[in-house]
């Protein structure tokens, strides 16, 4: 697994303990939309409930350096308008799909900025589209 990966995969580990801790229900992690000619394609790093409401949640990892910052930006500044609307655009792919039920949809989008040492940080935006 590439290093990058391996980031990923930690930031959804750390992510998804954090949205349950909320008192989210994870329902689903890296969700493909079936492909479909003129389909919307991409995945969804985690689905999740919180109450009434279907929540699809990007998550953007960042290593830190010693000073504690990314050296890449900060992980919310991945989230466009652009894709913060595909991943809407996948949410309702996701519950015509599966067969989800819901009363709102949301996209959440999740930071995890894991520090050289100690506990990663973890920042959390509701209702980015």
């Amino acid at each position: 697994m590439r290093a990058k990966d391996a980031v990923g995969r930690y930031g959804e580990q750390v992510a998804v303990a954090h949205l349950e801790r909320a008192g989210m229900e994870v329902v689903a992690r890296n969700w493909r939309a079936p492909s479909s000619p003129g389909g919307v394609r991409g995945e969804l790093d985690v689905v999740a409930r919180e109450g009434g409401t279907l929540v699809a949640v990007e998550v953007k990892t960042r290593r830190c350096g010693a000073d504690g910052l990314p050296g890449a930006g900060h992980p919310f500044e991945a989230v466009t308008p652009a894709k913060a609307a595909r991943v809407r655009r996948l949410l309702v792919a996701f519950a015509d799909a599966t067969g989800e039920r819901a009363a709102a949809l949301r996209v959440d989008a999740v930071a995890v900025l894991r520090p050289a040492r100690g506990a990663a940080r973890v920042e959390h935006l509701r209702g980015v589209a």
